[in-house]
């Protein structure tokens, strides 16, 4: 996962959910699979809606011939494809899938179509499509079964590079076709495992520059020719492990060199150029003692802009590419900044950008004016954003002396006295907590008065390549420690209540809540698991093929007898006999990441001991639901629990 995925206490939401009228309850869908979860008063759907409903817009795209956006947005249950003309003007909807759009780009020359990615029910089967603009046509560009990820356009603009599991539904291979003409796609290069994928064309589209994760501090480029297949490692292996291109790879305009990110010789990636021949590495962003989270040369070669991840903040720079001298521009707010793009012509750059009061919404700058533009202004739900709670960083020190940071937001000073608190883990493990949009999250904050912790233990990434490592295999526990070691500071502090602390967290976040459950039940009240894994080596043997090599590397190998023997003594679902504390488990039917089993077997373990246990499992779903009619259950059904579990409040049934 080289981009976190970071599921929140809850989801976004989407669409209304029904009322039965008899029981004044919230029913759930016929998609959704309820267990042990009472009836949710349809009092809690009216006190949260609007929290409910806010909406964002992702810049995903230019026009290459006109100054025009494509966003993701939503405007029903699911993010689709829109245009935005200019700046404040319709977004315009493209696409009504029932499952949500995840990427789109236009041809690069007319932008007379557009290639787009999406999947069915959460299950991460993604297939590319067509859209063409003067008709509005779709067409199925894959072969509609296998995994088909990435996608860079030639300079031409005739060619698309991709991968695809199509061979063995296993590996991910390199596949080029010409989207006008889907007979034109073949396989480019045979390859094996999950971490490749297409970052670049060299300019006369001859070559292909391929990324290969193995892990979060290892990875290669590589190559690829693309009429004969062969591929080249560019990148050679040394004595300690280096990543590179995790903030992407770029060939110079050029072609005698290739713009990158790597942590060579460095606690954090830096922005770097390297040439072809002779190997030689002029770096960037040396003054800048910040993770490079991604960077795009302009389309001239002048410039080049970069984010850099400043103690979790995002903050954009541009710079010479001869001479590395920085260009003032205008400072953004605390926030993050996310697909910085420039336009095919002029130097104005779009980029998503999101921040604790305003969700995620289009942006563009003009560099030479400095001018900053907004190109959408999404709802927050008729709530003021100049309301929300700002983040506060905060540090701990951990059981072996390191210091161990976070994020708290704290409630408005009108509830009084210590606060409950939600500790949130984030996913990954190769993610990390940031300071944006809390979207749902905020009405813990403003309406229950609940201060939000959200951890970065050891094994978050933007605190250099040493602290990322310091959880793989059996160093794991370690972090398992971080959390009690925050408990112990929530303790220490005037205004948190540490006799009333939940625990959540989505993914690996799920895990590391789950492990709380069973090391802490005596210091929190209960926990909420997000498609969590109960038991790394059933993880490990479950999850989809072209994802097992690249979480062996994290977690260690389950077939080793060692590293099995590890995970068996260490996992939540072996020490359900500590748990007395009440758990709500989330979970969707289709995800390929952490299989809906490793939900299955914690509730199940549960029942025998009569724990409390909640079960919410979604049929249309995958690793985390993104469906706002599920989103909107799962949100309100997590505030009961909240209300009931950590604020001990009883809420009836009836409508207010």
């Amino acid at each position: 996962m080289t981009k976190l995925l970071r599921l929140l206490l809850v989801a976004p939401l989407v669409g209304g959910t029904p009322l039965l009228a008899q029981t004044s309850a919230i029913a759930p869908g016929d998609n959704l699979v309820t267990d042990g979860v009472p009836p949710v008063p349809a009092s809690i759907a009216e006190a949260a809606r609007r929290y409910s409903e806010f909406r964002s817009a992702a810049f995903w795209d230019w026009h290459p011939t006109r100054r025009e956006m494509l966003v993701g947005t939503r405007f029903g249950d699911a993010q689709q494809l829109h245009r935005v003309k200019l700046p404040g003007g319709a977004r315009t909807q493209l696409t009504f899938f029932a499952d949500p759009v995840s990427q789109a780009s236009y041809q690069p020359i007319d932008g007379r179509y557009i290639v787009l990615g999406k999947d069915v029910g959460g299950g991460e089967f993604f297939q590319k499509y067509r859209y063409d603009v003067a008709t509005g046509d779709v067409t199925l560009l894959t072969d509609g079964k296998s995994r088909n990820v990435g996608g860079v356009w030639s300079h031409k603009g005739d060619r698309y590079a991709y991968m695809s599991t199509r061979r063995n539904g296993r590996d991910l291979d390199l596949w080029v076709m010409d989207p006008a003409d889907p007979r034109t796609d073949r396989l480019v290069v045979e390859l094996m495992g999950g971490g490749f994928a297409p970052l670049d064309w060299a300019p006369d589209d001859r070559t292909i520059l391929l990324h290969q994760g193995i892990s979060v501090n290892e990875s290669y480029l590589w190559l690829a020719d693309v009429a004969t297949g062969v591929k080249t490692l560019l990148t050679t292996p040394g004595a300690d492990t280096v990543a590179y291109g995790g903030g992407g790879a770029r060939f110079s305009r050029d072609g005698k060199g290739i713009y990158l990110t790597t942590d060579q010789g460095s606690e954090v990636r830096r922005l770097a150029y390297l040439t072809l021949l002779g190997k030689r590495y002029r770096f960037l962003s040396d003054r800048l003692p910040w993770d490079v989270d991604e960077f795009a040369p302009s389309p001239d070669g002048r410039w080049i802009a970069f984010v850099t991840n400043e103690d979790g903040v995002g903050a954009l720079h541009v710079i010479g590419a001869a001479t590395g001298a920085e260009r003032r521009i205008p400072k953004l707010p605390t926030g993050l900044i996310g697909n910085v793009t420039w336009r095919r012509t002029g130097a104005e750059l779009g980029f998503s950008f999101s921040s604790a009061r305003s969700t995620e919404d289009a942006y563009s700058l003009d560099v030479p004016t400095g001018r900053l533009t907004r190109w959408t202004e999404s709802e927050t739900g008729g709530l003021n954003g100049a309301d929300f709670a700002e983040p506060e960083l905060i540090h701990w020190p951990s059981a072996d002396g390191r210091s161990i940071s976070g994020f708290l937001y704290m409630p408005p000073t009108r509830f009084s006295g210590r606060r409950p608190v939600i500790i949130n883990i984030h996913g990954g493990p190769e993610g990390q907590s940031r300071p944006g949009f809390l979207g749902r999250n905020n009405y813990y904050l403003n309406e229950l008065g609940v201060a939000l912790i959200f951890p970065n233990v050891r094994g978050s990434t933007g605190h250099g390549k040493t602290f990322a490592k310091l959880d793989n295999g059996t160093l794991r526990e370690g972090a398992y420690k971080d959390i009690g070691a925050l408990l112990d500071w929530v303790r220490a502090r005037a205004d948190l209540d540490p006799d009333h602390v939940l625990v959540t967290g989505g993914s690996y976040g799920g895990h590391m809540t789950l492990v709380s459950a069973t090391l802490y039940n005596d210091r929190v009240c209960c926990t909420v698991d997000v498609v969590g894994i109960s038991n790394l080596a059933t993880f490990l043997k479950n999850t989809s093929g072209y994802r097992q090599d690249l979480r062996r590397v994290e977690y260690g190998d389950e077939r080793d007898s060692t590293q099995r023997a590890w995970m068996e003594r260490t996992a939540p679902l072996n020490n359900v006999n500590k748990i007395t504390k009440p758990l709500f488990i989330v979970a969707g039917l289709n995800d390929p990441r952490v299989p809906h089993s490793e939900a299955d077997q914690m509730v199940a373990a549960l029942k025998q001991r009569s724990v409390p246990v909640w079960y919410l499992l979604a049929k249309d779903e995958g690793h985390g639901f993104r469906k706002k009619a599920n989103q909107d259950f799962q949100f309100y059904a997590t505030i009961l629990f909240t209300q009931r579990y950590l604020l001990g409040q009883e809420v009836s049934n009836l409508t207010r």
